[in-house]
């Protein structure tokens, strides 16, 4: 599976899923480049500085006109009860896991069409199709990831762009370390998954790194769960 001549977009490359997921692809000679407010490190990309909250138009200019793969990352957790969110909870949540992503689609359109035949990959959550107490903010903005993914899917199979998402359960990464914070927790937290473990990086980038590849060239417009078993299993 190789990425040689292959330019990919990543934001939220600095740390958890969208760090594995560049080095993944880096391994297989992709040419990377990332965007969010701290550059990674240990890796050979091209950076942009980009806050995901205040999405400035214009930042992407720089790129190649060709773009054969976007992967948008970050990520939020937030959990508490119903009545304890606020609008601006919802709002916040709303702008790092959609809106984000509609201005960097948007933004760099063009260059996807340019490569004949690229490929997005978003990030949903298995709480949006599990119901899970707590979860009611970024199930909701999830939910419309998982939306806009099968809308952008039907709207660009003419242009051979390819839009898919992953639904991960919890993974290991700095966003969920308060939930994994003690050995109690983690054990009780492997034991929900009919795997018996939580998710890894590696886990997502494996999956995302297929989705881009040529290999995944006739699925477009699915959500699939990359959960250890806990999206569909007892």
């Amino acid at each position: 599976m190789s990425f040689q001549g292959k330019n990919i977009l990543i934001i939220g490359a600095s740390s958890g899923i969208g760090k594995a997921i560049a080095l993944s692809l880096e391994a297989e000679g992709a040419t990377l480049f990332t965007a969010s407010r701290t550059a990674p490190e240990n890796l050979k990309n091209q950076h942009i500085v980009w806050d995901v909250t205040q999405p400035a138009a214009g930042i992407f200019d720089g790129l190649p006109d060709t773009l054969h793969g976007i992967v948008y990352a970050p990520g939020t957790i937030s959990l508490k009860p119903f009545q304890r969110f606020s609008s601006a909870d919802f709002q916040a949540d709303f702008q790092v896991n959609v809106l984000g992503a509609v201005a960097v689609i948007q933004a760099n359109l063009n260059r996807l069409r340019k490569a004949n035949g690229a490929s997005i990959v978003l990030f949903s959550t298995v709480a949006v199709q599990t119901g899970m107490g707590f979860h009611a903010s970024i199930a909701t903005s999830k939910g419309a990831v998982e939306g806009l993914t099968r809308s952008l899917a039907a709207e660009f199979a003419s242009v051979k762009i390819r839009c898919n998402a992953l639904a991960p359960s919890l993974t290991d990464t700095p966003l969920a370390s308060g939930l994994l914070s003690n050995d109690e927790k983690r054990e009780a937290s492997a034991k929900r998954h009919p795997l018996g473990r939580v998710g890894t990086p590696q886990d997502m980038a494996a999956a995302a790194k297929w989705l881009l590849s040529e290999d995944a060239g006739w699925v477009t417009g699915q959500v699939i769960g990359i959960d250890g078993g806990m999206g569909k299993l007892k």
